[in-house]
């Protein structure tokens, strides 16, 4: 896997981690102390230094744990070629990560930073460097722990968001490589309800408890004063400016995949029956996993009823074919030469199907032209030809009133002019030029082509050169010049190949 991807990842856990901890320790915590206490300058520096101390060592115990817990993600780029089971084993420690962030959050982060600063405060106030109760120590670890959840709370959803696009590459890859669909199967990792419980603890409780432990050291530190209500109003807008952001983050977890099926639904109305991504360790797993169940279910669903509407087809133009033993295939090759001028042209999949389609069918009009016209071994009379200029249009016809008319309407166009000429003088519209539906410009020539090269009862096939040939000389009359040029191409690469093959 391109090391890119992890490179980006660690990158964004550190800004998640620095963002978090700027805020939750040097932000809010450090904000606390210095309006909550009455401090002289020099009890001020020092507090100062304890939170400096006390930080750095928090950052080296999370460190440590911060290596391992990315080990088994690291892994999985040491190898030139991961087994599934490793791309399986990495996708699910991902799946938890945001968990043991709240655990890394709530543990050494935690730990290393209030262990290490109440015992530097505790030995500061034996010593006299800072005057304060000894009660303020338990209400500083009650505030450090309110802080250290609402934190944790944070990084948790702000963690989910960076190892999605680590775990789009872990599936996209386990699939290029083995074919394989890397998922939970549904499993939840982390409830929607254990959201909802905490996020409503935090978002709800928090502001309001942290107020109220910040109201009780100011109480007892000076007396209620106007400079109170400043000071009240900017404690209260620092924990309200937390709870919102840990509301818009709870938010964004549960409406982005919300949004995800919305789109997916779309495009399933639009007939783009493709999955979507599998990234949720919640119950939106199993939505996403239902949702994907039922796009393949319709996937397979279409692919029966498109081979079965091939079948039929190629059915009715070789029952077609058979009415006469000298034009046997002759359906089948128009259909192979035209899906090689398309692919040339650069039509897409989906029109090379219809394309494909309509060149089988171009002749299904000639099921209405009477044997004695049709099998005719002789020159046909001109009432005769006029019968034989009925079939395009008594083919577009017989395919109007085959249901679904969804499914033949595509063909109609091509089947119905593939006997018109570029300078307008053919039938049944005497259409020109690019009025001509390209399909039908396209059938065109290949029809031609095999024709020319078909045996008949009254005359042996020509050879491929001079057909070329008379396309060539029939390119702007007859037939459309852009096409007549890539069939020729086509085929005058193929007679090299077959000569220089000769040769060898």
């Amino acid at each position: 896997m391109h090391i890119s991807i992890y490179s980006q990842f660690i990158k964004r856990l550190i800004i998640n981690y620095l963002i978090g901890s700027s805020i939750a320790v040097l932000g809010v915590g450090s904000v606390l102390i210095f309006t909550t206490l009455d401090l002289s300058e020099q009890e001020t520096y020092m507090m100062a230094t304890i939170l400096i101390v006390s930080a750095a060592i928090m950052f080296i115990c999370e460190l440590s744990y911060f290596h391992h817990q990315l080990k088994p993600v690291k892994k999985i780029f040491s190898f030139a070629t991961p087994s599934v089971e490793q791309y399986h084993a990495a996708f699910v420690h991902l799946q938890r990560f945001p968990l043991l962030t709240v655990k890394r959050i709530l543990g050494p982060h935690l730990l290393g930073l209030s262990v290490p600063a109440v015992l530097l405060v505790l030995i500061s106030i034996k010593f006299n460097f800072i005057e304060l109760p000894y009660k303020y120590v338990i209400f500083a670890c009650l505030g450090a722990v309110l802080i250290a959840g609402m934190h944790a709370f944070i990084e948790y959803f702000l963690t989910i968001k960076a190892i999605q696009p680590i775990l789009i590459s872990i599936q996209e890859k386990a699939q290029e490589t083995f074919h394989s669909k890397i998922t939970l199967n549904g499993d939840i990792i982390v409830s929607l309800r254990s959201k909802f419980l905490v996020g409503a603890l935090f978002v709800g409780i928090f502001p309001v408890l942290l107020f109220s432990l910040a109201t009780q050291v100011r109480f007892e530190v000076v007396l209620l004063s106007i400079n109170f209500w400043s000071w009240a109003f900017f404690i209260l807008l620092i924990a309200t400016g937390f709870s919102i952001f840990g509301a818009f983050l709870l938010f964004r977890d549960i409406i982005k995949p919300i949004n995800q099926l919305v789109t997916g639904m779309e495009k399933v109305k639009d007939n783009d029956l493709s999955t979507t991504n599998e990234l949720y360790s919640d119950e939106f797993s199993k939505v996403i996993k239902g949702f994907n169940s039922m796009v393949t279910g319709l996937q397979e669903r279409n692919e029966i009823n498109r081979l079965l509407l091939e079948s039929f087809y190629q059915t009715l133009s070789t029952t077609l074919d058979a009415r006469d033993p000298y034009t046997a295939g002759h359906s089948l090759r128009v259909s192979q030469y035209s899906l090689e001028i398309g692919r040339r042209a650069n039509l897409s999949d989906i029109e090379l199907e219809c394309l494909k389609n309509t060149a089988l069918l171009h002749d299904i009009g000639k099921i209405g032209i009477r044997d004695s016209v049709l099998l005719k071994d002789g020159k046909l009379t001109d009432e005769e030809f006029e019968q034989i200029k009925k079939h395009p249009a008594l083919g577009a016809t017989i395919l109007g009133q085959v249901q679904p008319k969804e499914a033949m309407s595509p063909l109609i166009p091509g089947v119905r002019s593939h006997h018109e000429r570029y300078d307008g003088r053919g039938y049944p519209d005497r259409l020109s030029g690019e009025d001509i539906p390209v399909f039908g410009r396209i059938i065109a020539v290949a029809d031609a082509f095999d024709a020319m090269t078909s045996d008949r009862p009254y005359r042996k096939g020509m050879n491929m050169d001079k057909a070329l040939n008379i396309l060539i000389d029939g390119k702007g009359t007859q037939w459309d010049p852009f096409f007549v040029d890539i069939f020729y191409s086509i085929m005058s690469e193929k007679s090299r190949k077959s000569k220089r093959v000769a040769n060898e």
